[in-house]
């Protein structure tokens, strides 16, 4: 299967100063098969979004140390974990060690995700959590190498699922998403932090006729 392939190519992705939670494990929140889980986890969710037809890509910045670093799934915290995984009948025993933790933007993107009925699979373009140097429970814009590397993977991605359109949330995911406008449709939604969360909420009531 063309997911083998896929999963196999993000889980050898690594560069210095970032987490793959797909191989690596957390000393601090990681039992010893959390990385086992999350591939798992993902291979399964991909094989369901192929038997679909997509309606979009979501597609975010990078992975943060409070949502996917966690739960291996694009713009997915704690708290969604068990939305995400529902909306694809699917399930998974726990991952991490403690409390659950809440991340701002996957609070809101799921806000609006659970509203919406559409196939929609949730990326980035860098798929890994990049982090500041010695702090591992930092965030950080990828670099230019880092996101080269994930442009490569995205690529991948969309040509497995071919969805109807891609929607880029943030500039960052957007220059990126960009350069599959020729093939695919491309929108783009303001990032909801940074002030931006109406805009984001606005924007995808129009894309999707939320009232």
């Amino acid at each position: 299967m063309r997911s083998k392939a896929f999963i196999s190519a993000i889980k050898n992705i690594k560069f210095e100063n970032t987490f793959n939670p797909y191989f690596d494990t957390c000393k601090v929140y990681d039992y010893s098969n959390s990385a086992n889980k999350r591939i798992s986890m993902l291979e399964d969710l991909l094989e369901k979004a192929t038997q679909v037809e997509i309606d979009a890509i979501w597609v975010g910045r990078d992975l943060g140390h409070r949502g996917g670093r966690r739960t291996g799934l694009a713009l997915t915290d704690d708290f969604n974990l068990s939305n995400h995984l529902n909306r694809w009948s699917l399930s998974s025993e726990k991952i991490t060690k403690g409390l659950p933790i809440k991340e701002r933007t996957a609070s809101v993107v799921w806000e609006m995700l659970n509203d919406i009925k559409s196939p929609v699979f949730l990326w980035n373009v860098f798929p890994l959590h990049p982090f500041k140097p010695g702090e591992p429970f930092t965030n950080r814009n990828h670099n230019s190498v880092e996101r080269k590397a994930g442009e490569e993977i995205l690529s991948q991605l969309i040509d497995l699922l071919k969805p109807k359109r891609l929607i880029a949330i943030g500039n960052d995911a957007e220059n990126s998403v960009i350069k599959f406008s020729k093939s695919y449709e491309v929108q783009k939604a303001r990032h909801p932090s940074y002030g931006g969360q109406n805009d984001f909420v606005e924007k995808i009531k129009f894309l999707y006729k939320i009232e």
